[in-house]
């Protein structure tokens, strides 16, 4: 729509500058013509002016939209290229620079309600069409709708088929095909590139635009993740410099309260890349504990506004690989400086509580302290000396105190649900040396326990100063996974009454009740697919699986920007304020006034990126896992049914974690039925059935590494034998192929397989 009425007949230069900048709508020839009024030969005179002024350097664009040189037409193509602070960043996709002026950048506004839910997913490399504004130094841009991706890259191995020709075969199982590549940039049969469509037309194939290397090389399974998932990795050099301004900044002996003199000890992971948290308790004389949890006192170095902060902000939290760890922070202070190192003065924000005798949490403070950890203690190590009674009294103390931790959590009964997590191992050149289920002891329990209270009292602490709070939450399961497990467990005679109030309890007592273990692993995986996610929101909701009315994210602010939102909450709260004199670097330690009216969007971010963060690290373990297997194919594993679908099961290795896929053509001759309400497959003829939670004896076929796909099949189905497959009414025998081989989209060979095999 045109704001201003304009003079009838070929315009000026100056008039069609002026219409072109109030234009809320693509300005082209045919809406200037309209506007202007102009008829025959006045159009032909117009296009010559227009061609003019484009080579003038005066507009620039095509015959359908022009603007003026150097601007953001009103209505534009914008493409997204960054995530910063849970807004998209774009750039108009057309964007041709005079001389090398960079494309301007634009801020994504996303209206509230159904449409803001509609624009949430948006993600770097998306398109939109946009109607955009100029606001003082910088530009907005309101979304009008999401338009396809064209041009979205994909990550994968280059083959080359006996024609010569090169293919692109995805590194994400969920594309199955391989893509032609019509220009291999370089790239080399074997090499992990990123590519992107070489045009508009799927027959145009793809261009190699990056060349990565050595699929298999050590490091780069993680590497594949980077760059699939889009997840930051490399430090701004302006945030680096501010990071080492940062990690010089004296520690004010005579502002902080001084715990040097407290056995304060960090338990953690033999490898842990950095050390968040450590505890100390002493017995209060009253049946109860005085116990501390010391945190890294990271808003202390990063403050809101900063290059680091921002940094942080559009990362979200670390992401720990096998191989490597994605710091949210530089490591100047993420490995050292914050961290909680032995033997050394740190700043640490700290939580004091009193423990009574049943284990409540009786009364809490925080303080800005100066502590010096006297031990940093592997978890297998820490157990080993209280199994072996050679601990000393800090350590029995902690114990000691956990026990009415302990004793508190079983009054709550949380979610009790066994959650293996598995360890990859790598020797010094980066190869896998052992993959096993991480053993669960009495000292994971130990800090976990002593990290959740902590937890709960800061929330409760910011409750009470009727502070801003950025919870975590984890809501109970919805009525339609209700409904979808109460038919579930009908399947085997087991009942669930939705009239009563859902509770953790109630889940655990239904396990306890189950002694047949076949039964129970199918119960615990039908409730674990009842829960809900977990997310960041600045309105309470409880958390569901904990039992717990309030929590908070207090405890890990060097690996997740969510503690350090809360720290920063509890300084001003408490007056926790120690400004910093550099004229550079923000002051204040305390919540932005920008995180203060809305930490709704910025906690979306934060769940966004933590989403992100768990897909990655899980697919990454799963190519490990991959990688460890593809030399055993051919080998038996007992095996547990996590999911069944029409097409066939999914399998996990009892032990190790694999996940794999038991096509369905495998099973038998006869035809199975998909009873989608109880989760089963159910042979028509023999009535045998596979259903979630069963444990089976299965042959590993195949091994990916480079997708983290396995293939299983029976036991009983042997390599070479003939498998029986319907066609056409009729049984109709047909060769199984042998070993790895794959074929196709077009009948090529995938290489990939036999890399993983011979790896």
């Amino acid at each position: 729509m045109v704001k201003h009425k304009y003079p009838q007949g070929l315009p000026t230069r100056e008039q069609v500058l002026d219409f072109i900048a109030q234009s809320d709508e693509p300005a082209g020839k045919r809406e200037i013509s309209k506007a202007f009024g102009l008829r025959g030969t006045e159009k032909i005179a117009l296009k010559a002016l227009l061609k003019d002024m484009a080579e003038e350097g005066l507009i620039d664009g095509n015959r359908s939209a022009f603007h003026a040189m150097g601007g953001v037409p009103r209505v534009t193509v914008l493409r997204i290229v960054e995530i910063d602070e849970g807004e998209a960043i774009a750039i108009p996709e057309t964007w041709q620079p005079d001389d090398a002026s960079p494309p301007p950048r634009l801020r994504i506004v996303e209206p509230r309600g159904k449409t803001r839910e509609r624009n949430a997913a948006l993600k770097v490399g998306d398109r939109v069409l946009a109607r955009t504004e100029e606001a003082g130094k910088g530009w907005l841009a309101h979304p009008m709708k999401k338009l396809a991706v064209e041009d979205e890259q994909l990550l994968g191995v280059v083959e080359i088929d006996g024609a010569g020709k090169g293919w692109l075969a995805p590194v994400d199982k969920r594309v199955r095909n391989a893509v032609l590549i019509s220009d291999l940039g370089g790239a080399e049969a074997g090499q992990l590139v990123l590519a992107e469509p070489a045009g508009r037309s799927p027959r145009a194939g793809m261009k190699v635009t990056g060349i990565l290397g050595d699929p298999l090389a050590p490091r780069a399974f993680s590497l594949i993740a980077i760059h699939k998932h889009g997840i930051p990795f490399a430090f701004p050099q302006a945030t680096l410099d501010e990071a080492q301004v940062a990690a010089a900044l004296p520690l004010s002996e005579d502002r902080r309260e001084d715990l040097r003199h407290l056995p304060i000890v960090a338990i953690d992971p033999a490898d842990a890349r950095d050390h968040d948290d450590a505890i100390w308790a002493e017995p209060d004389g009253e049946g109860g504990f005085r116990a501390v949890v010391a945190i890294a006192d990271v808003s202390f170095y990063v403050r809101p506004g900063g290059k680091i902060d921002r940094e942080a902000r559009k990362r979200g939290n670390s992401v720990y690989f096998p191989d490597r760890v994605v710091p949210m922070l530089p490591e100047v202070l993420s490995a050292d400086v914050c961290s909680l190192k032995g033997g050394a003065d740190r700043a640490a924000m700290v939580c004091h509580m009193t423990i009574d005798a049943q284990g409540r949490i009786k009364d809490w403070r925080f303080t800005r302290a100066l502590v010096r950890i006297a031990e940093v203690i592997a978890y297998e190590e820490a157990q080993r000396r209280i199994d072996a009674d050679e601990a000393a009294p800090h350590l029995v103390n902690l114990w000691a105190a956990w026990r009415l931790l302990e004793k508190s959590r079983n009054d709550r009964d949380p979610l009790a649900l066994e959650l293996p997590e598995r360890r990859v191992v790598l020797d010094e050149q980066g190869k896998i040396a052992e993959v096993a289920i991480r053993e669960r002891l009495d000292a994971h329990r130990v800090v976990e326990d002593f990290m959740i209270a902590a937890n709960v009292a800061a929330a409760k602490a910011l409750e009470a100063k009727v502070a801003p709070v950025v919870y975590r939450i984890h809501e109970p399961p919805s009525r339609e996974k209700l409904i979808a497990l109460k038919d579930y467990l009908a399947t085997f005679g087991r009942k669930l009454a939705l009239g009563q109030v859902i509770t953790p309890s109630l889940f655990n007592r239904m396990l306890k009740d189950v002694s047949d273990e076949a039964e129970k692993a199918l119960v615990m995986e039908a409730v674990l697919r009842s829960q809900t996610q977990a997310y960041y929101g600045p309105r309470n909701a409880g958390h569901f699986g904990l039992s717990l009315g309030s929590y908070a994210h207090f405890t890990s602010p060097i690996r997740r920007y969510s503690d350090l939102l809360v720290h920063r909450a509890l300084v001003d709260a408490y007056g926790l304020e120690q400004p910093r004199p550099e004229a550079d670097i923000p002051s204040t330690s305390g919540l932005s006034d920008r995180d203060r009216s809305d930490l709704g969007r910025i906690s979306e971010a934060l769940s966004v990126a933590e989403r992100r963060a768990m897909e990655a690290e899980r697919e990454t373990i799963d190519r490990y896992v991959a990688a460890w297997l593809s030399t055993r194919v051919g080998e038996v594993f007992s095996t547990r049914i996590t999911g069944v679908q029409k097409f066939g099961l999914f399998a996990t290795i009892i032990g190790l974690g694999g996940d794999g896929l038991v096509p369905v053509s495998t099973l038998g001759a006869e035809r199975f039925g998909f009873d989608e309400k109880a989760q089963r497959l159910i042979g028509e003829l023999s009535g045998e059935e596979f259903a979630i939670g069963m444990i089976l004896k299965l042959r590993l076929a195949e091994a990916n590494p480079l997708t983290g796909a396995l293939k299983f099949e029976p036991e009983n189905v042997a390599e070479g034998v003939q498998r029986i497959e319907r066609r056409g009414g009729r049984m109709e025998h047909k060769p199984r192929k042998q070993g790895n081989y794959t074929p196709g989209k077009r009948g090529r060979p995938s290489n990939i397989r036999h890399q993983g095999r011979k790896k």
